[in-house]
C-alpha cells in the first residue's frame, strides 16, 4: 500500500503472502504467553509493508538530527528506495547490525549532564518497526500504575492517581531514584525478560545489536556493556519491560504507587511502614534487576516534601507547583525577555506566547492558582521594561507614553528619570500606561485568562 512516494513497499505473490515469500501473521491485539507460536515469526511481522511504511512516516514526522553517518530523515526515501530488499533481507535473517549511535550531552533539569545516543535514521526506523509489533504484546499487561511512555496514558493521569493516594491518607511517599538507570541496564536481564514473551531468536539478536551498539565520541567508538541508548524508539519500551517486574512485585505486595518511567513513588500511611518499603524495594532492584538506587536523591518523606512530574503534592492532596518548575519557568521568561537580544517587541510577544501555552497545558492541574496570578504580574513587568528601554530616549519614550494617554508633565517626568528600567517598569505612570487592557491588544497570553 502506497502512503507516499517514499513507501517502504514490496508486491505480493500469493494470497497470504509478501513479496518476500512468508506468510502474514497477524498477531491479535493483548497476544499473551499462550500465543508464543506467534511470537516465534515476529519478524516477519515487521516487515511488512503496512508496518515499515507507518515506521518510516513516524521517523520522519518526529524529525530529529542525523546519527553518525549524517543522513537526515529527508534523504532517508531516496537511500530506502534503493536499499529496501538489502534491508528487508538483513532483518529477516537476523543479520542486520545497527551503527553506533551518535553521543549528545543534554542538561538535565536537576542539574549535571544526561547522556543521550543518537541512532541513525535507518536505525531509528528499524527500531520504529520493531517497537510498532512489540508494544500491542506487552501493553495489555504492563501495570495501571505505570503511565510513562503509554498510549492513551500520560503524567497528568499518573497525578491524579497520586493525589487520590494521598487524599486517602497516604501521605507519606517512598520516593525511589534510580542512578542512571538508562546507562546502566543490564542487556542480560533485560533480555531474558524477553525472551519469556519473544520466541523470534533473530529479533532477540537484532535487539541485543541495538543494546550492545557502540557510542561515537569525538571519533571514536566505544563498546557499551550495559545500558538502553535513550535517544530511540525502541528505549522506552524496554526500560518499561525491565521495570515492569518491579510494577508487579509492589502490586503483589499490595502497595500502592505510581511509577512514570523510572520516576517511582510509593505511597504509605507512615514513616516507619515508609522506611521498611525502601529497604525491601531497594533489595529487590539490586538483587534481582542489578539496578542501583540512588540515595542522595532517594528518601521517605512527606507528599509535600517531594517534586513529582514538575509538582508538589502537598499533604491535602492539593496540587501544586514544584519551586523548581517555578525557577525553571521564570529563567525560561527572563532568556525570552533579555533586553539585548535586538527582537522585535512583537517577536518576544509570539516567543513567550508559545511557551506560556505549552507550559500552562502541562502544569494546568495545578490548584494554587495566586502562583499563575503573580506569574502573570512579573511577565507583564518584564514587558514593560522591554517596551521602556525599546524608547529609551527623551524624545521617543516621551511621544509613546503621550500616545498612550500620559499627560506631557508626567511623560517627561518619567522620560527624564535616571532610575534603571527595572524601576521605572514598575511606577504608576508605566502602569497606566501600558495596563493589562493595553496587553491585551498585544495579545499576550494570560495563565490566568485575564
Amino acid at each position: 500500500m502506497k502512503t507516499n512516494k517514499h513507501n517502504i513497499h514490496h508486491g505480493t505473490s500469493g494470497k497470504g503472502r509478501t513479496g518476500t515469500g512468508v506468510r502474514e501473521v497477524q498477531l491479535p491485539e493483548g497476544a499473551t504467553d499462550t500465543l508464543e507460536v506467534l511470537t516465534e515469526n515476529l519478524m516477519e511481522k515487521i516487515c511488512l509493508p503496512t508496518n515499515l511504511n507507518k515506521a518510516y512516516k513516524r521517523v520522519k514526522s518526529n524529525k530529529g538530527d542525523p546519527g553518525i553517518d549524517g543522513m537526515t530523515v529527508n534523504e532517508m526515501g531516496d537511500y530506502i528506495r534503493e536499499h529496501k530488499e538489502q534491508l528487508i533481507q538483513a532483518l529477516l535473517t537476523g543479520s542486520y547490525r545497527p551503527k553506533p549511535v551518535r553521543q549528545v550531552m543534554i542538561d538535565k533539569q536537576g542539574g549535571g549532564k544526561r547522556q543521550l545516543g543518537i541512532p541513525t535514521v535507518i536505525d531509528r526506523l528499524v527500531q520504529q518497526a520493531i517497537y510498532q509489533v512489540l508494544e500491542p504484546i506487552y501493553e495489555p499487561v504492563f501495570s495501571d500504575s505505570s503511565f510513562g511512555f503509554r498510549p492513551k496514558r500520560s503524567a497528568h493521569m499518573a497525578l491524579m492517581q497520586a493525589k487520590s493516594y494521598v487524599e486517602s491518607g497516604r501521605i507519606w511517599v517512598v520516593d525511589m531514584d534510580l542512578e542512571q538507570f538508562f546507562d546502566c541496564v543490564n542487556h542480560d536481564i533485560l533480555m531474558s525478560r524477553l525472551a519469556r514473551k519473544v520466541k523470534d531468536k533473530r529479533l532477540l539478536k537484532i535487539i541485543r545489536r541495538f543494546l550492545q551498539s557502540g557510542i561515537m565520541q569525538e571519533g571514536v567508538v566505544i563498546s557499551r556493556h550495559e545500558g538502553t541508548p535513550q535517544g530511540g524508539p525502541l528505549s522506552p519500551l524496554l526500560s518499561n519491560i525491565l521495570l515492569d517486574e518491579l510494577d508487579k512485585e509492589l502490586e503483589r505486595r499490595g502497595h500502592r504507587f505510581c511509577r512514570y518511567a523510572d520516576d517511582q513513588n510509593i505511597f504509605v500511611g507512615s514513616k516507619r511502614a515508609g522506611e521498611r518499603v525502601y529497604a525491601s524495594v531497594r533489595k529487590f532492584l539490586e538483587t534481582r534487576l542489578k539496578l542501583k538506587v540512588n540515595e542522595s536523591k532517594s528518601s521517605v518523606s512527606k507528599a509535600s516534601g517531594i517534586t513529582f512530574l514538575g509538582y508538589r503534592i502537598l499533604d491535602t492532596g492539593r496540587l501544586a507547583l514544584a519551586p523548581q518548575s517555578l525557577r525553571r519557568a521564570r529563567d525560561k521568561i527572563r532568556a525570552i525577555t533579555k533586553r539585548s537580544r535586538g527582537r522585535s517587541f512583537e517577536q518576544v510577544i509570539r516567543e513567550l506566547n508559545t511557551f506560556l501555552k505549552g507550559w500552562y497545558n502541562y502544569f494546568r492541574l495545578v490548584e494554587t492558582p495566586w502562583v499563575f496570578k503573580l506569574l502573570d504580574k512579573w511577565i507583564r513587568r518584564k514587558l514593560r521594561c522591554y517596551k521602556l528601554k525599546q524608547k529609551k530616549c527623551f524624545k521617543g519614550l516621551t511621544k509613546f507614553l503621550k500616545s498612550r494617554g500620559i499627560s506631557e508633565v508626567d511623560a517627561r517626568k518619567l522620560a527624564s528619570s535616571g532610575k534603571g528600567w527595572w524601576r521605572l517598569s514598575r511606577t504608576y505612570t508605566a502602569h497606566r500606561a501600558l495596563d493589562n487592557a493595553w496587553f491585551n491588544t498585544q495579545k499576550l497570553y494570560s495563565l490566568t485568562g485575564n
